[in-house]
């Protein structure tokens, strides 16, 4: 009896001791604060206006599309939707800011963070008007609970100078600010030359681009090659491409990537089929956000890189048709598809340990 009493005494005695080693473990864990940023090609978001010397007279209501305010509108309700969703399961306020292609002015994108599901963020814009004959640009906007803008510009590429007769292309948007309070970021918007002409014919188009970008980030890792940079945007090529493996110099896996250095997290989605737009039963990832050496400490006070997401709802699929299961896109040709765009946005997630 005494025995079994002893063994029951030291059985109560060892749980005891498991279940405080659990509580002060658990209580010994670290708490992380989450944010997300995104890019997003808003596939052909033009105003009703046929403004002047600018080729939009297809987006207006006498035009091929016969784009009117009730298609207008409906595809900002689209957009906002998606755009409302976008890291929502990571973290209750989305998309801290988001970077966006194919947007022909400020008052769209206006029209677009003042919806009903985006206005209670209070996203703020930056955007330049630049020389796309076509009149799209690169955009951000920016929740200014996280982000506090301290410069931008955009940054010409002026393909001109490889090709005399080209027609211009979109600027890069570049923006610097502060985020969380304790990170400077520098970032880059881009939406590069279109393979329309063929792939390799365009190729050079594209490493032009790609090169004012490095040349810009250079600089900034000549000063401090620890600096927090995101190179992102449509760049019309995949991960795998000369511009991002040679020109950009990225590495596909963190502890490759050095000081100084760019790290490209969609690499491995590439390899495995998996992109952001599709054409002709091919997959291509060209949403990408290429993020250099600063963000991948974690041993740091500022925020970390977490993850990076595409972000891809049954509800923004084609259900029917040669574009089943593609991206749902706003137009078949001149016929309004009711859908949101012919991409997939993306987005990372970054950390930040709370002390």
């Amino acid at each position: 009896m005494k025995k079994s009493l002893l063994l029951s005494m030291k059985n109560i005695l060892f749980l005891l001791v498991s279940l405080l080693s659990a509580s002060l473990s658990f209580g010994q864990q670290k708490q992380y604060q989450i944010a997300a940023f995104g890019f997003y090609n808003l596939e052909n978001f033009y105003d009703t206006i046929n403004q002047p010397n600018v080729d939009d007279e297809e987006f207006t209501p006498d035009g091929s599309h016969h784009y009117n305010g009730k298609i207008f509108f409906d595809k900002v309700d689209h957009l906002a939707d998606v755009i409302s969703q976008i890291g929502m399961d990571k973290t209750p306020d989305g998309l801290a800011f988001m970077g966006c292609a194919e947007i022909e002015n400020r008052t769209v994108l206006e029209t677009l963070v003042n919806h009903p599901k985006l206005k209670a963020r209070n996203y703020q814009i930056v955007h330049y008007d630049g020389p796309d004959l076509r009149g799209v640009d690169c955009g951000f906007i920016y929740n200014p609970k996280y982000f506090k803008v301290l410069e931008s510009k955009s940054l010409r590429v002026n393909l001109k100078q490889i090709v005399k007769d080209w027609r211009p292309t979109r600027d890069i948007l570049y923006i610097k600010g502060i985020f969380g309070g304790v990170d400077t970021v520098h970032i880059f918007v881009n939406h590069w030359p279109s393979r329309r002409g063929g792939e390799e014919v365009t190729a050079p188009l594209r490493n032009f681009a790609a090169n004012v970008s490095k040349r810009f980030i250079d600089s900034l890792m000549q000063i401090n090659p620890n600096t927090k940079v995101i190179n992102m945007g449509d760049l019309n090529d995949n991960p795998t491409d000369p511009s991002m493996v040679k020109i950009l110099k990225c590495t596909d896996k963190k502890d490759k990537t050095k000081p100084g250095g760019l790290f490209n997290p969609w690499v491995d989605y590439y390899k495995k089929g998996i992109g952001t737009l599709g054409y002709n039963d091919t997959w291509s990832l060209f949403d990408q956000q290429v993020i250099s050496y600063g963000w991948l400490p974690h041993n740091q006070e500022g925020y970390f890189y977490q993850g990076a997401y595409i972000f891809k709802k049954d509800f923004m699929l084609q259900k029917t048709g040669k574009y089943k299961d593609y991206p749902k896109r706003t137009w078949d040709f001149n016929i309004y598809n009711a859908g949101y765009s012919d991409h997939f946005p993306t987005y990372i997630t970054i950390l930040r340990e709370v002390k």
